[in-house]
């Protein structure tokens, strides 16, 4: 017996230390309303992210809902970090913040709806869920998604702004969502919500990123189509169609969503204006608002909606937005990512690249053209290498595939503005920041940036081998004085080069904001795993072909910290 008890004794000493030894991984990580779309979860400290030597990467916080955006208020030794949980964003029956298995639009638990979340310098929980949607109108939106939040006077705070929308309900009540995206003031202690500019378009895009200069708010608006014309995959063409900056004329060109459903680029679906005028502003709520666009606002004005103006137009998705510092080659110019096409809807686009650009104002106060939607990058829409390929996500592939995506105008509005670079097509690059001093090491330079590079959704195949995209890059630029040149390279990136959830790894998913806090240390924004369409890669593909297009897995969020060799910066106090 006593033998028995020893071998016993050994057999579970054995068992238990090879236990041990395995990696500890976390699977349960699922969609309350989608079951059997669950996917592997344990972003552990971030020790499958590759960075350059001398930095280091930690989690912040993890187990968040759809984080989009940080913002900070205080000083290098004590701060605070708010972070924007964004709600429903992506298409899909599984991501319903009507379901009553989530408890509906107005409850605090319910993951698919925006709020704000407060935590010190070291990760603990203040306070919040804050500005959560209630019954009575306050709060943020309860359709979501909330894209970005920003202090006025950066870390000495000031007020809190907020974008926010109803895009969202696209999926259920097509239509609804056109003409609700907001900008907000929120107050970051108690979180009452009190609307700054309303009736902003929104479709395939709402209004987004935000920044200041001066005594005026930017902020990015994205346009309503994927690529100027409305098709089946805006709601099944009841989204609102683009709102031009400046008078265009049309081209003769329809675009064809089958069953009879032609439609010209900037008319409603089902319309045909081949030919005609379109005026500026033409579908616009506000004088000044036009999408596709980078717009401005006064700050103090008693009624900011009629100072809107739009400050540089002909973009996709002008994303990320920020103002280079006075030193810089850039001047103080306005940095801007855009995302480029995808390959859906009625004009569908394959290959696309997104694009780095220099936003600004012509001398006459009439915003800068940059090309879209009949530029793509440095090459018009007609070249060979933008054909389509026939994907899910198309209108009509038998009326597309194979053949030239032809114009939506007769001609640009004014000379275009070309990009300072070019990214792969389906990269998604988000958002950015530019670097401190004392983040300067090894690869980064000075004056550089970091930006964020969500990955693509799907609709195309993988841009590469390996795929780029689910990382961060950094962005060198040439020295004040010398002629503009920008290095581009991937800067944190997985080890496996592909989302962690897919890879089963300690890594990121889909970056989509990156921000420098008090402490000289980038935050980089982790929405989390979403399951796609797949074609880039099948095993990020939704399970059930009811559950897609973009199925989102609630508490897989995270903020990721990367430091430099120097540590915490000098402090900014002031």
């Amino acid at each position: 017996m006593r033998k028995v008890d020893r071998f016993s004794w050994l057999l579970v000493t054995v068992t238990l230390t090879l236990l041990l030894a395995q990696p500890t991984f976390v699977v349960a990580a699922g969609n309350p309303l989608c079951p059997g779309e669950d996917v592997f979860f344990n972003p552990g400290n971030g020790e499958d992210i590759v960075v350059p030597p001398g930095f280091k990467v930690s989690v912040f916080k993890s187990g968040l809902n759809f984080p989009t955006a940080v913002a900070f208020r205080g000083n290098s030794r004590r701060f605070d970090v708010f972070v924007l949980e964004s709600g429903h964003g992506l298409p899909s029956r599984c991501n319903d913040e009507m379901s009553p298995t989530v408890g509906g639009p107005f409850s605090p638990t319910n993951p698919f709806t925006p709020d704000i979340l407060v935590f010190n310098e070291s990760g603990q929980l203040l306070r919040g869920p804050l500005a959560k949607p209630l019954a009575n109108g306050g709060g943020l939106l309860p359709h979501g998604p909330a894209i970005d939040i920003a202090f006025e006077k950066g870390f000495q705070g000031g007020r809190l702004f907020a974008t926010d929308s109803n895009q969202a309900i696209r999926a259920a009540v097509p239509g609804q969502q056109n003409n609700s995206s907001r900008i907000v003031i929120v107050n970051p202690d108690n979180g009452q919500v009190i609307p700054f500019i309303t009736r902003l378009p929104t479709g395939d895009h709402p209004a987004e990123q935000i920044t200041f200069n001066g005594n005026w708010i930017y902020w990015s608006q994205g346009s309503t189509t994927n690529s100027g014309v409305v098709g089946l995959d805006n709601g099944g063409g009841a989204n609102q169609p683009d709102i031009p900056c400046q008078d265009i004329v049309l081209s003769n060109n329809l675009f064809d969503s089958g069953g009879g459903h032609k439609t010209s680029g900037y008319s409603p679906f089902g319309v045909d204006n081949r030919g005609k005028t379109i005026k500026a502003f033409t579908g616009a709520l506000h004088h000044g608002v036009c999408d596709g666009a980078i717009l401005r606002a006064r700050l103090e004005a008693r009624n900011p909606e009629n100072t809107i103006e739009p400050f540089s137009w002909g973009y996709r998705n002008p994303y990320g937005i920020r103002f280079a510092p006075d030193d810089h080659v850039l001047k103080g110019g306005l940095f801007v990512t855009e995302n480029g096409e995808d390959e859906r809807g009625a004009r569908p686009t394959n290959n696309a690249p997104d694009r780095l650009h220099l936003a600004k104002q012509n001398p006459d106060g009439s915003p800068d053209y940059h090309g879209w939607p009949d530029r793509f990058g440095f090459l018009d829409s007609t070249q060979a290498v933008f054909n389509p390929v026939g994907g899910p996500g198309d209108d009509n592939p038998a009326a597309v595939v194979g053949k030239p995506v032809q114009p939506v105008l007769a001609f640009p509005p004014q000379p275009i503005t070309v990009p300072l670079a070019l990214e792969p097509a389906d990269v998604a690059i988000v958002g950015l920041d530019f670097v401190p001093d004392s983040f300067v090491h090894g690869p980064v330079k000075r004056g550089a940036a970091l930006a964020g590079r969500e990955g693509d959704f799907g609709f195309s195949k993988a841009n590469g081998t390996p795929e780029e995209g689910h990382d961060v890059q950094l962005i060198n630029f040439s020295k004040p004085g010398e002629p503009l040149q920008l290095t581009l390279q991937r800067f944190a990136f997985n080890k496996t080069f592909e989302q962690a959830f897919v890879s089963q790894i300690r890594g990121i998913n889909r970056p989509v904001d990156l921000k420098f806090g008090p402490d000289d240390c980038a935050y980089l924004v982790d929405y989390g795993a979403v399951r796609d369409f797949g074609q880039s890669d099948p095993d990020s593909g939704f399970k059930v072909d009811g559950d897609g297009p973009l199925v989102q897995i609630p508490r897989t969020g995270v903020i990721w910290k990367i430091c430099g060799p120097a540590g915490p910066g000098k402090d900014q106090e002031n």
